[in-house]
């Protein structure tokens, strides 16, 4: 058996189908792994894929532990602001979690597989700070990032896709449930959930069957416009989603190298997810509770760009308004009345909304709804200002989503 170097991105388990159908071999970095940035030359067959049709993302670069025993659910009560006992078997809950200063390191999902059997995912390694905050507790941490295969089908087709290759129906599956079934044979679990604000669901195997799952999938689909899709689309999807991505619109606390490169899960609109009733302490109580009762002092909100004030600021040189292909993962500042008050971490354009969009970090009170602001665009190699607004998060969300 070759060596493989010790530095060398790994290839997830779809890696022998993505790769041959990449066309213009656009690969981005993820997690260690090495993944399609976009099969197409361009985004947009991908993009509407996921708005018109159903697209097939391959997620496997997500980091995943298997987390059991009598006091599973303890552990994970103790190390997220949710209210782990509220969960019932099925259920699937999406959660930041912090350290004790109530800044975020990290966010994912957690489906609860049984009554003493949960899956946690999270977007950077996180068994040590598991392992740490389970000592003395009856409980097993296991980490099976690279033995499961991951696929994200979203779109609105998805669930049609999914009924013809599964043993059970995906009618009832509700939103953030998962459900054991088998598609094409194999046992798989799936979720109904995603990162691109659609109608989604995820699919979980063994790495054994992670390529006849993916056939069984190219093939149903076909009829129905399916389409693989990269994380460049993802990427405009999950902003129109209004949801962050880590190293992009946070930064974790246990990477930040001063204090302002933090945030905490009140700062990043996760309010909902905060459940300051539950009983009982968990890592970043007392700070989140001080938070809350003081007030945030930044938030991450929506933006949109007046299109009818960005324009003359091209018509002065002669040009029409200029704007990114894709979503731009830099920050760009946010002013009012010529003072800087936050900055965008993600914009975009939204082909389906027709508008310039951006996930912001405002400072009070500069972050309320309706709140006239101006952002950063370049013109001409000069930094000029927008106008634009303060919107709720999400920017889109379809009816059939949660149906």
């Amino acid at each position: 058996m070759t060596a493989v170097p010790q530095f060398q991105l790994k290839h997830t388990p779809f890696h022998e189908r993505t790769s041959q159908l990449s066309l213009p071999q656009n690969w981005r970095r993820w997690a260690g792994h090495i993944v399609v940035g976009s099969y197409d030359l361009h985004v947009e067959r991908e993009y509407w894929a996921i708005r018109d049709a159903v697209a097939l993302i391959d997620v496997s670069p997500l980091m995943k532990y298997m987390i059991e025993g009598p006091d599973a659910a303890r552990l994970l009560d103790k190390l997220v602001p949710r209210d782990i006992a509220k969960m019932a078997v099925g259920q699937v809950g999406y959660t930041g979690w912090c350290d004790d200063e109530g800044k975020l390191l990290d966010d994912g999902t957690i489906s609860r597989l049984g009554e003493t059997t949960f899956r946690l995912t999270s977007a950077e390694p996180s068994l040590r700070w598991l392992s740490m905050n389970a000592v003395g507790l009856d409980v097993s941490i296991t980490e099976v990032t690279e033995k499961m295969g991951a696929l994200s089908l979203q779109g609105p087709k998805s669930r049609t896709v999914l009924n013809k290759v599964c043993g059970k129906s995906l009618d009832k599956l509700k939103y953030f449930r998962v459900m054991e079934n088998t598609l094409a044979g194999r046992k798989v679990t799936i979720s109904r959930t995603g990162y691109t604000g659609d109608l989604g669901y995820e699919i979980w195997m063994d790495v054994a069957d992670a390529l006849a799952v993916w056939d069984a999938l190219m093939e149903a689909g076909h009829d129905y416009g399916l389409v693989p899709c990269g994380i460049l689309a993802m990427d405009m999807a999950r902003v129109e989603a209004g949801l962050f991505m880590i190293d992009v619109d946070y930064t974790a606390a246990n990477h930040a190298w001063i204090e302002g490169q933090k945030s905490s899960p009140l700062e990043m609109g996760l309010d909902w997810a905060v459940h300051l009733d539950k009983p009982g302490y968990f890592v970043g109580r007392r700070a989140l509770e001080r938070e809350q009762k003081a007030g945030s002092l930044w938030k991450l909100v929506g933006f949109e760009v007046d299109w009818a004030g960005m324009e003359p600021l091209f018509a002065a040189v002669g040009l029409p308004p200029q704007i990114p292909a894709m979503a731009v993962r830099g920050s760009l500042p946010v002013m009012h009345e010529g003072k800087q008050v936050g900055y965008a971490s993600t914009s975009t354009w939204s082909p389906v909304l027709k508008k310039y969009i951006a996930l912001v970090h405002l400072q009070a009170p500069y972050y309320e709804p309706g709140t006239q602001l101006a952002m950063e665009v370049t013109v001409e190699h000069k930094r000029l200002h927008a106008p634009g607004k303060v919107v709720k998060l999400p920017f889109y969300e379809p009816e059939w989503k949660k149906k």
